[in-house]
């Protein structure tokens, strides 16, 4: 099978030849070609030339696009400092009182540097693989979008305080995801990942109310563009997880902190879920038996719909002989995913 078909079929619930694996490269596939993490993050061709360094010598089964939370927030007109490693550092907040909702527009997505820039990461990367392997673009979330606008604390008190200004926000940001998604698909993506990490952070009730109903908009857009849907809330969702299924995401991501047999009993058996070894504890601190370890007790209790990765990104300083002993390979100690 090739990585599209075995990703096909595991949403599908249908046999595989082994189980898919797509864990999340940026700053450390950068490295292993040579660049830097902003190389990666502001050149499209950076980022096309790592991501299939990695999808081909770590033979996984789905290349992706993401890289850093400030595509649409540039786009907005946010200015940033961009350090050599390390996310782009805000100058200074769009939203820095309610009132500046009313600067929210539609956002130039094709002609503004940065989301033009992931438009050409994506059509460079299906035209290199597209046809054996699942093109992955990216799209932040409407949790996470307000939150890079108006700043995490301003955030939080307004879903308190002043829900209806978060909603009247997110009425054109999911309009302007919708549509960065499109032209990411029209480019050559298949799925689009959906990024929404702040929602980690409020309670269940908080994210039912106020957060699902936006994510289930920008996944239905998504879908009608043509697209499978990636939902990515890293951190400890294990109260939020079981909503999440709700927004009709086809996979959803979930991290080290959520058991996965309690994962796969509050979502159902009809999504894939995509995880969820510990990035640090694990694949950063560990060795590659426990790397090994840790990724069979993954599928073990995953079931069908089940595709392998960390919890989160593979971290910076993680060695290759941890990464291939979960990757499919000669060196993979997983039973389940070891190829000769």
């Amino acid at each position: 099978m090739t990585g599209k078909e075995r990703i096909y079929a595991t949403l599908k619930g249908e046999a595989v030849d082994r189980p898919a694996v797509t864990p999340i490269f940026m700053a450390w596939a950068a490295q292993y070609v040579g660049w830097t993490y902003r190389d990666y993050y502001l050149n499209a061709a950076v980022l096309a030339e790592s991501q299939i360094a990695v999808t081909r010598d770590f033979q996984i089964d789905q290349i992706s696009a993401i890289s850093d939370p400030w595509r649409e927030a540039s786009a907005y007109g946010m200015e940033f400092d961009w350090p050599e490693e390390g996310v782009g550092k805000p100058k200074g907040l769009l939203l820095k009182s309610p009132g500046d909702i009313s600067k929210l527009g539609p956002i130039d997505i094709e002609d503004s540097p940065r989301t033009k820039d992931r438009i050409e990461g994506v059509r460079r990367l299906a035209e290199a693989v597209g046809e054996t392997h699942s093109v992955l673009g990216w799209v932040e979330g409407p949790m996470a979008e307000y939150g890079d606008l108006r700043g995490l604390e301003n955030t939080l008190m307004d879903l308190i305080d002043k829900p209806e200004v978060f909603a009247r926000a997110c009425e054109v940001i999911v309009e302007n995801a919708v549509a960065f998604a499109r032209v990411q698909v029209a480019a050559g993506a298949d799925m689009i990942g959906v990024g929404d990490a702040a929602a980690s952070l409020i309670s269940p009730d908080m994210y039912v109310e106020h957060v699902l109903p936006w994510e289930k908009r920008l996944v239905d857009g998504i879908h009608a563009a043509g697209a499978m849907v990636k939902l990515h809330i890293c951190g400890n969702i294990n109260n939020t997880i079981e909503h999440m299924a709700k927004t009709g995401a086809d996979v959803i991501d979930f991290d080290w902190m959520v058991p996965v047999e309690k994962a796969r009993r509050a979502v159902g058996e009809g999504i894939t879920l995509c995880g969820n070894f510990d990035p640090a504890g694990v694949l950063l601190q560990g060795t590659p038996e426990d790397v090994a370890a840790a990724a069979e007790q993954c599928l073990a209790a995953g079931g069908r719909r089940f595709i392998l990765m960390p919890g989160c990104e593979v971290p910076q300083g993680t060695t290759e002989e941890n990464l291939r002993a979960f990757c499919p390979g000669p060196d993979c100690r997983v039973g389940a995913l070891r190829t000769q």
